[in-house]
């Protein structure tokens, strides 16, 4: 596959997880659906951190659509290599989301291995970190929280996909990386055409052992 063509399947798919993330910490804010509990400041820590939005969304909204862009003809002008520009802007995004992802698996790890702040007992406090992660596999401790209310499952549906939209983020991020530095010096393998000659080649400007084919438009024939 062309770096170009690459760039872009890989970009739509970073923006595509990247409104997951945002959309997934959106709803952190309101457990349950409630707005209440966002202005009663009895949300967990993870979610205040906006693991989601900050890094997984923002942080990897970027190098998306840098990608996209260096999937197009560049602004360099058209050709082979016309979006090596572009391409070398985007090995620096894509380092960029990389780190925005890893911050967003690290806050949403930390989110499901302490569990939500609630009320049990009379007390809010952290009651499932002294359990390391144990309580996902223990349904019957979710039901222990007495407000918010069911914020154990909503907490843990969300942060587990904040954790694999994260996860994918890395490597669709990683694999924009190495394809944008490919691209920046081998330039893109899709083809050229100018004054009806189309070239395809890897490089700025026709040389030998590019393939030369000619097109021309229907009515010269007649």
């Amino acid at each position: 596959m062309c770096t170009g063509k690459c760039a872009r399947c890989v970009g739509l798919s970073l923006i595509t997880l990247s409104l997951v993330c945002i959309v997934a910490n959106a709803l952190l804010l309101v457990p349950n659906g409630e707005t209440y509990w966002t202005n009663t400041n009895q949300l967990s820590l993870q979610v205040w951190l906006m693991g989601g939005f900050i890094g997984g969304g923002l942080m990897v909204l970027c190098p998306g659509i840098a990608a996209v862009r260096a999937g197009g003809k560049g602004c360099c002008g058209a050709g082979c290599c016309g979006n090596r520009c572009r391409m070398l802007r985007s090995v620096f995004s894509s380092a960029f989301g990389v780190l925005g992802a890893i911050y967003c698996l690290s806050v949403s790890g930390a989110g499901l291995r302490n569990g939500p702040r609630c009320l049990m007992n009379g007390k809010w406090d952290y009651h499932f970190e002294d359990t390391a992660g144990a309580y996902l596999l223990n349904r019957t401790l979710w039901d222990r929280c007495q407000e918010p209310p069911r914020v154990v499952p909503w907490n843990v549906t969300l942060f587990s996909l904040l954790v694999a939209a994260s996860c994918l983020e890395i490597v669709l991020c990683g694999i924009q990386l190495v394809n944008a530095t490919i691209g920046v010096f081998c330039g893109d393998c899709r083809k050229k055409q100018v004054n009806g000659v189309r070239w395809s080649c890897r490089g700025n400007l026709p040389r030998p052992g590019c393939v030369l084919t000619f097109s021309f438009p229907q009515d010269a024939t007649h």
